[in-house]
């Protein structure tokens, strides 16, 4: 009887023993197998928490909600966006005009040879240079010599020549309007004499057709 009794306290002492490491807190707060098999878990494969578990020893296997997740790498900031483009600048408009006195010859509206040279070299050529022409103004002028009536004529008389000349060089005939001034914008004042010769000399600068020519440069 003695013996049995020992045994029986041995073997409760080792089962104890047992026990107790088997109930040993392990993979930090979770109940592991004495065994090495892993962390005990419950029939529907929840693992059994020791009572010093916190939710710091959660692990994947267990607790993965609980389970700090890595810090998101931070991301570049993205890049500004590029500043908008500065409107174009309109290009100004170019005005050629053309001032001469060798248009005409006294009361008449017949362009001279020196007339049409000037004509090619200060407008024709120029307009070579110019895009998208937007008006063509042929202005007739006469000097003060004669009524304003007869003057009004012959200046429209003028600009009708040179806007004949024009066209008959390529120049768009719907481009070109022509005005008629007569006598009443003079460029250069002379004073009566006896000598008409003299004074009709001097009045030519004001027996002109002014030119001109609006639109872009190319």
């Amino acid at each position: 009887m003695r013996t049995d009794k020992l045994f029986l306290a041995a073997t409760l002492a080792f089962s104890s023993a047992a026990l107790a490491q088997s109930n040993a807190p392990s993979n930090e707060g979770y109940w592991s197998s004495p065994t090495g098999a892993g962390i005990w878990k419950n029939p529907f494969g929840m693992c059994w928490r020791s009572s010093t578990w916190t939710p710091a020893m959660a692990n994947a296997e267990c607790d993965p909600d609980l389970v700090p997740r890595p810090a998101a790498a931070p991301q570049a900031a993205p890049p500004p966006p590029p500043p908008p483009a500065a409107a174009p600048v309109p290009p100004k408009p170019t005005v050629v005009t053309l001032k001469s006195s060798e248009l005409f010859a006294f009361n008449k509206a017949t362009l001279t040879p020196g007339a049409r040279t000037t004509l090619d070299n200060e407008v024709i050529a120029k307009l070579n240079g110019i895009r998208d022409v937007k008006f063509i103004n042929v202005n007739g002028h006469t000097d003060r010599l004669g009524s304003a009536g007869y003057n009004q004529k012959l200046s429209e008389k003028r600009a009708e020549a040179v806007k004949a000349y024009l066209v008959s060089k390529g120049v768009d005939a719907s481009k070109i309007e022509t005005y008629g001034f007569g006598k009443t914008m003079p460029v250069k004042s002379c004073p009566d004499q006896k000598n008409r010769a003299a004074l009709i000399e001097c009045l030519a600068p004001n027996r002109r057709v002014e030119v001109e020519i609006q639109g872009g440069p190319q």
